[in-house]
């Protein structure tokens, strides 16, 4: 089979990885890639949102099977082309994935489907927004309607910051017309947990949970980011939590959402009352799909090839039971302004390290050399019979590795650890 990944980060590497293990594999090609990806697939130089090139290459080359890793291109509906075309794909339509692309269409969906989540108040205007600050208990939460990489939430401690991040959203529109409608919703306390499942439009199968790292520095201070490292245990969502993930959050969420086909991706709160869910992704997350796929014994592709068979049921996945992390590298100034082209050492000595992947986020291959080309720059991913040795041989990399600013937290699955 020829397979065709479009994206260029660490969630894409991690996919092409798991695809490259699969024996039913003849090519894979990758759009548009980066340079860890390059060693495993040939690199497609088309942008991820240029839908109409994309499938007229799938057709060109025959693709059997597209995967979709970014929320753009989904929320632009390549699907829905892809599929027009008679083209095999993974991934929502652009309407399922307004359960991502749009906060307020998303919160409406959870209060209609009575699926457990935060009070919230929808703000068109910033007259709108102030003024449900002034009845707002803080902390108070204040989302980008739009997508936003993963940059849209503001935690707003006190009056006067969530004031600045109203001004900053809508009235300097630091996010593009991604902050032009806002949702102001209460803070809820706990501890978060990821969760996704595979979805082929009759079904689901749940993946084991994980724990994403969203902000800058240790600590969890600092602002929110694409992800600064995740781990995955089997302990971070107790059987009781599981099972009303699986109950009440997600099951009606499939039931409502009809047909929905790919991956869903609950960010939930493990609070007093019961997971509550935080949002929706209609895709994988990053970088917890770096250290889900390093658990995943059964074959992705067959896995894939269910979905868009729709014969998910009868599949029964398998699960590795070690503990996994990733630590993400990033530039120093991320997530500020990166200054990219800084050269990577220490790659090769990290391929010798059992039980470690090291999956590329931004970066590009000249010359037989990698240069950073992004923010986020590298994945280290580590399996361990431990969370404890996971983390270990993860830092270990990540400190035999070096680029010019490099950066990454020093606390990656500290909570997992008191578990």
């Amino acid at each position: 089979m020829k397979v065709l990944v479009v994206g260029s980060g660490g969630r894409e590497h991690a996919v092409v990885d798991a695809l490259a293990q699969s024996s039913r594999i003849s090519k894979i090609f990758a759009a548009p890639g980066n340079g860890g990806i390059a060693e495993q697939a040939e690199l497609v130089a088309i942008s991820a949102d240029d839908i109409e090139r994309l499938a007229s290459f799938a057709r060109e080359q025959r693709v059997d099977l597209t995967f979709v890793g970014p929320e753009v291109p989904l929320s632009k509906g390549i699907v829905d082309v892809f599929i027009g075309h008679g083209m095999p794909v993974i991934g929502p339509t652009a309407d399922q994935a307004r359960l991502e692309s749009s906060k307020s269409f998303a919160k409406r969906f959870f209060e209609t489907n009575q699926i457990p989540t935060a009070a919230f108040s929808e703000c068109s205007t910033p007259a709108k927004a102030y003024h449900v600050l002034e009845r707002s208990k803080y902390p108070v939460v204040i989302k980008a309607d739009g997508l936003a990489a993963g940059k849209g939430v503001v935690i707003a401690q006190r009056p006067d910051e969530a004031r600045d991040a109203i001004k900053l959203l809508m009235e300097a529109k630091s996010l593009g017309e991604a902050g032009a409608k806002l949702v102001i919703e209460e803070f809820l306390a706990g501890e978060e947990a990821s969760f996704h499942v595979f979805a082929d439009g009759a079904t689901f199968q749940p993946m084991v949970a994980a724990q994403d790292h969203k902000r800058r520095f240790d600590g969890d201070s600092g602002p929110n980011t694409g992800g600064m490292g995740a781990y995955s245990i089997d302990t971070i969502l107790s059987i009781a939590q599981h099972d009303a993930v699986v109950n009440r959050i997600i099951r009606p969420t499939l039931q409502a959402a009809r047909s929905y086909s790919g991956i869903l991706y609950a960010g939930l709160m493990l609070t007093s009352d019961g997971p509550k869910l935080l949002e929706y992704n209609a895709r994988f997350g990053d970088p917890e799909t770096q250290v889900i796929l390093f658990r995943l014994k059964t074959d992705l592709l067959d896995v894939f090839t269910d979905i868009v068979e729709h014969r998910l049921a009868a599949r029964q996945l398998e699960w590795r039971n070690e503990a996994a992390a990733t630590v993400v590298l990033v530039a120093r100034e991320y997530p500020g302004r990166v200054e990219s082209g800084k050269e990577i050492t220490g790659l090769n000595e990290a391929k010798r390290i059992e039980g470690v992947k090291v999956y590329h986020a931004g970066t590009r291959s000249e010359g037989g050399r990698i240069y950073t080309n992004g923010g986020r720059v590298l994945n280290v991913t580590a399996r361990g019979a431990t969370l404890a040795q996971a983390l270990e041989k993860a830092y270990f990399v990540a400190q035999m590795i070096e680029f010019d600013g490099k950066d990454y937290r020093r606390d990656i699955g500290k909570k997992g650890l008191a578990k």
